[in-house]
């Protein structure tokens, strides 16, 4: 508008009609423009100045032009999705399944949701109350944070951990309190937590739990699920459950639920984007007692509405028929993991081993310099192969970098190979 405003008065000058009442009426114009804007920037929701963009989203960008570069940083599944939901999609297109389900999602992906949780899982929950479809985990965990979260509570996160959940927590005015798990192999224990909740006190609204756990890959037994419940029941506290990557463990035993000795207290994240390779469909699932239900669809509704009715025909067939399609990929990321471990041991990394997810936690070499940041933008820049830097994760990851094996096998046997000759060459 100004530079019309601005090429108007330049026209008039050049017909030899120079108004300098219009000029002054322009430099006016523009003076309370700016004023008006810089009043209204310092209106925005003032919790917003705590928030970034992920670490991980700026450093994939960053480096994302270097050419040859390969990839090992994002959480994406390299499968496709099974060829029986996309027909089952297609068919729901064609069927002119175009309109709004309702806001807690079709009753058929509730019941199927449902029904693969008590079989999977050991678990019960009514599909007409007490469980909600929305788009993606992520979305899932926005609502139930929101729905429970006040300005000036606490909610403890064993770290390192996901950065995508501090920044919820933050613009609601509440504040994460890690709980440092390092020395412990990233294992969060019973007397960890119990410390972490005491100190915390009246202040503590929800403990948030992510197992397997995105970074590290760790995941807990049945006897480790049951001794952390016996200390949560104490407190009047709500557990939020991060499950996404239930279907990816590798330890042999089935995956425990939390919700399974605490259905009371817990509110349970799933979803479809790891276990189907999903992403894309944006699929997840609230899993949570009724009355926690029905607060948390108040939020959900405001923020989406519903979730795409069309992935919601999609996920009836994935959690139905295609209960087991998590399988053949478990297997194929249990080579991946092998294959890294054995290549970064012999280069000195300390790695405890994944029993979940598709993600490597690695100590850097301690001749090495610890910055990660830096370690991770040299090997992107000498050896074009993007990783995660450690810090993305928190204070407690630094010294540390990620690698994702959901990647194809090709593009790891390359990685492996350019970070052995970085490696050898690195001076920091």
């Amino acid at each position: 508008m100004i530079k019309n405003l601005l090429l108007t008065g330049f026209l008039s000058f050049n017909d030899g009609k120079l108004d300098t009442n219009y000029f002054s009426c322009i430099i006016k114009y523009i003076i309370s423009y700016q004023e008006v804007m810089m009043t209204l920037e310092k209106r925005f929701n003032k919790y917003l100045d705590r928030i970034e963009v992920s670490l991980i989203r700026q450093f994939d960008q960053s480096i994302s032009d270097i050419p040859g570069m390969v990839k090992l940083t994002l959480g994406e599944p390299d499968f496709t999705t099974p060829d029986h939901v996309k027909e089952a999609a297609k068919s729901a297109i064609d069927a002119n399944q175009s309109y709004y389900t309702g806001m807690s999602g079709l009753l058929a992906l509730r019941q199927a949701a449902a029904d693969f949780a008590k079989d999977k899982y050991n678990l019960t929950y009514n599909p007409d109350s007490e469980i909600l479809v929305t788009i993606g985990a992520t979305e899932a965990l926005s609502a139930s944070l929101i729905a429970i979260l006040e300005a000036g509570d606490v909610v403890l996160l064993p770290a390192p951990a996901y950065p995508g959940y501090e920044p919820i927590v933050n613009l609601v005015g509440a504040d994460i309190v890690e709980i440092d798990t390092r020395e412990n192999d990233f294992r969060l224990t019973p007397e960890m937590l119990e410390t972490a909740i005491i100190q915390q006190g009246e202040k503590l609204k929800a403990v948030l739990l992510n197992y397997p756990t995105n970074p590290t890959g760790i995941t807990y037994s049945r006897q480790e699920i049951a001794a952390l419940a016996e200390v949560l029941k104490k407190y009047d506290i709500f557990v939020i459950s991060d499950e996404v990557y239930s279907e990816l463990t590798y330890t042999g035993q089935q995956h425990v639920s939390i919700a399974e000795y605490l259905p009371n207290q817990t509110i349970l994240i799933n979803g479809l984007s790891k276990s189907h390779a999903m992403t894309g469909w944006r699929v997840g699932l609230v899993y949570a007692p009724e009355a926690f239900t029905a607060q948390i669809i108040k939020s959900h509704q405001y923020m989406v509405t519903a979730a795409s009715t069309i992935s919601q025909f999609a996920g009836v067939e994935a959690l139905s028929v295609g209960k087991n399609d998590t399988l053949p990929m478990r297997q194929g990321y249990i080579k991946r993991r092998d294959y890294i471990i054995d290549k970064m041991s012999k280069l000195g990394f300390k790695i405890i081993k994944p029993s979940g997810a598709f993600y490597i936690f690695a100590k850097i070499p301690d001749s090495y310099p610890q910055d990660s940041f830096k370690f991770c933008q040299d090997f992107a820049y000498q050896q074009a192969v993007a990783i995660i830097p450690g810090v993305a994760f928190g204070k407690y990851g630094e010294g540390y970098i990620r690698l994702s094996y959901a990647a194809s096998m090709e593009v790891i046997e390359t990685a492996m190979a350019r970070l052995k000759v970085f490696m050898e060459s690195y001076e920091g």
